[in-house]
């Protein structure tokens, strides 16, 4: 019986050229495609290693082995990467990823792989992000083509695009590929990511994303050493994004004990306000999750002191999430210049829409940054989205 880790490697191709070298330049590389570990072939000594540029590990890896992510592998002198395939897809209102400064009540069409850079105890799409680590962690797979994407998005009455679930940036390959046909389409495009990357990955993406929401965990490299990245590779990506014109949202889930002190949230946000004091800043409410049974969940007034902290170092839009309708007026959009709320929401859900057409304040006329429709086609609800479980995703018309 074949294994996950065989089918997914019969789901791949080569990566693109300018997301790896090779590091042995002078060995005489074998061209064709070899067999993975586990095959009584011998791998000729002259096939050299290669480095891989997806994320901010930039892995060396020697013919026959994989990167951090487990689903990047080197075969022949080569790196091959996964393609062909989902392991689920949902439509979800945008707000869910979160952005509240895109396109305020569209649809997003959310689609992910298997594998990820890190590993967070805390994950709660450890199912997908862990596959190849954790034994418990299982997911089905469907083959999929871009085209086919990117039609279903459209049936489904998608605005966006997005690359999620997993860690986007080391299944890059792919997204391109669906997002080259979500833009034929007229479909936005989005990634959902821990913004672990390299500068050639970025360049790699830049021309096919539109909006790049980065999970910045922590401002404490130990911590982030505990999840198996650092935290540097973290902020020159958001420092990146933000200078290519790439509209980029932040989310923090604020864990007790872990991420949540004074000191630690005031050098977080004073660097985002550096960057830009116009990043929509989410602070969002950790629950016990995967491997993570401690410490207790977070409280609302401890999202609301964080918010606090947050608009105190200049940050213009900061949100609080994951708790709807116990942070009333956190989840709202207001003017920086009047303070007049121009989106009110609960949950996922918009209340009021009261922007004008170009995204000005109605009363002050001040412009409020971000990406916005030139008309509100959202719904208005008095009640707040409740999303599907993993059990419910979207299946994927086959007709």
């Amino acid at each position: 019986m074949k294994t996950l880790r065989d089918i997914l490697d019969e789901r791949v191709v080569e990566g693109s050229r300018a997301l790896w070298e090779r590091i042995d330049a002078g060995a005489s590389v074998q061209e064709t495609a070899r067999t993975m570990p586990g095959t009584s072939r011998d791998v000729p000594s002259d096939v050299g290693r290669i480095r891989c540029f997806a994320c901010g590990h930039c892995c060396p890896i020697a013919e026959g082995q994989r990167g951090v992510c487990k689903v990047r592998f080197n075969r022949g002198g080569k790196l091959y990467v996964p393609y062909g395939y989902v392991a689920g897809v949902q439509c979800d209102p945008i707000e869910k990823k979160p952005f509240f400064h895109v396109s305020p009540g569209a649809l997003a069409y959310s689609f992910g792989m298997l594998g990820c850079d890190l590993h967070c105890s805390y994950c709660q799409n450890w199912v997908t992000s862990q596959a190849l680590r954790d034994p418990e962690a299982v997911s089905a797979l469907i083959t999929a083509e871009p085209e086919f994407l990117a039609k279903d998005a459209l049936a489904q009455g998608a605005e966006v695009m997005v690359s999620t679930y997993n860690e986007p940036l080391i299944t890059s390959e792919w997204a391109v590929a669906v997002f080259r046909e979500a833009r034929s389409a007229g479909l936005r495009t989005a990634y959902v990511s821990n913004g672990n990357g390299t500068p050639r990955v970025l360049e790699f993406l830049h021309p096919w994303v539109d909006f790049y929401k980065v999970d910045l965990k922590s401002f404490d490299d130990q911590h982030y050493r505990k999840l198996g990245g650092r935290i540097e590779p973290i902020l020159e990506t958001i420092r990146a994004l933000h200078g290519m014109g790439i509209w980029v949202e932040i989310v923090t889930l604020l864990i007790p004990g872990f991420n949540d002190s004074d000191p630690e949230l005031r050098r977080l946000t004073e660097f985002l306000a550096g960057v830009s004091v116009d990043i929509p800043w989410h602070v969002t409410a950790f629950h016990r999750d995967y491997k993570m049974t401690s410490p207790e969940d977070t409280r609302p007034e401890d999202l609301a002191r964080a918010a606090k902290i947050g608009r105190s170092a200049g940050l213009r839009y900061v949100y609080c999430g994951n708790l709807p309708g116990q942070v009333r007026g956190m989840e709202d959009t207001r003017c920086a210049e009047c303070g007049e709320i121009v989106i009110r929401r609960l949950g996922y859900w918009i209340e009021e829409y009261k922007l004008t057409e170009d995204g000005r304040c109605p009363g002050c006329q001040a412009a409020i940054p971000g990406r916005w429709r030139r008309e509100f086609r959202g719904q208005i609800a008095a009640a707040p989205f409740l999303p599907r479980s993993r059990g419910e995703l979207v299946r994927i018309r086959t007709r």
